[in-house]
């Protein structure tokens, strides 16, 4: 691929610039990635319509992120087209309970204007890192609630440039999961219908969910969150600490003592570090109580 020439045909859909070998370092949350070979930043749907058919048309691979918070990027970056939902799609619209948040935004900023206004239902998502858009996606949740109970519609763009919508219900909303993976589609906007609350109830209830975190979390550290899935019935971070992993380190990357389901990034950490210790922790896992870890987080680039 003739990057320069890709990128100059981009930017005459895109108001933003378009950037050639962008470190996705730059874009996760593990700080962890090669370059992007061109990265793109939407401002909005309209140049969605334009740009994924163009992608589609010359047959040029893409990726979507929002803040890559549950990403590892290859060392040796991401071929194609990477489509950042960031800033350009970050605002939010309130009618009394109900809101349309653009898949670019925090989930933890979303999460504070609810308590803010006293809508009431993601309180457990002030400490989570990702994106709106990618939070429904994988069904984010905690402390035994997730943003599924409260998607009443999701909108976006196909990948032949067509709007389309979709309702909460046909999202099938389950563990870490939903129907929006198998969409051959870019989120956009997500509506969320919460529940009537008292705004000081709600900040006291984060408040409790933020030190819980910060007690148990290594938040002081470059992480994803959470590595792996959670086995049924059980705990992947317990697992983990049961086999004697806390503190395995490989290269730069650590799990952390605090927390079995965490990677941190010391300083300087590749992904071949996280992915080789990812690998030891699942065998050692498997070894020690017979389940095998499925990682939660998404591998995604130019890995060997």
């Amino acid at each position: 691929m003739d990057k320069a020439a890709v990128a100059a045909d981009l930017q005459t859909l895109l108001k933003q610039p378009v950037i050639i070998d962008s470190p996705m370092s730059k874009h996760t949350t593990w700080k962890i990635g090669g370059p992007a070979d061109i990265m793109v930043f939407p401002t909005c749907e309209e140049e969605l319509c334009a740009l994924l058919p163009r992608l589609k048309e010359q047959g040029i691979s893409w990726l979507v992120i929002g803040n890559g918070s549950n990403l590892l990027v290859a060392d040796k970056g991401i071929r194609g087209v990477v489509i950042k939902m960031g800033e350009n799609f970050a605002d939010s619209q309130w009618r009394g309970l109900t809101v349309k948040a653009s898949a670019g935004m925090l989930l933890a900023s979303l999460a504070l204007e609810a308590a803010e206004r006293g809508a009431a239902g993601i309180e457990f998502a002030r400490g989570i890192p990702g994106s709106v858009g990618g939070a429904v996606r994988m069904n984010a949740g905690a402390y035994g609630s997730n943003i599924g109970n409260y998607v009443i519609k999701v909108e976006g763009v196909d990948y032949d440039g067509h709007r389309l919508s979709l309702s909460g219900s046909e999202l099938n909303f389950s563990y870490r999961d939903s129907s929006l993976f198998g969409l051959d589609a870019v989120v956009t906007y997500i509506y969320l219908q919460l529940l009537e609350g008292k705004r000081d109830e709600i900040m006291e209830k984060m408040k409790e969910y933020q030190q819980k975190r910060f007690l148990a979390q290594p938040l002081e550290y470059p992480s994803c969150g959470s590595v792996f899935r959670n086995p049924a019935n059980d705990h992947a971070g317990r697992l983990v600490e049961m086999a004697g992993l806390r503190g395995l380190r490989i290269g730069n990357a650590q799990i952390s003592p605090k927390h079995g389901n965490f990677i941190i990034n010391l300083g300087g950490a590749t992904a071949q570090d996280v992915r080789e210790l990812i690998s030891e922790v699942q065998q050692q896992v498997y070894e020690y109580s017979g389940v095998r870890l499925e990682p939660e987080v998404k591998m995604v680039g130019d890995f060997d």
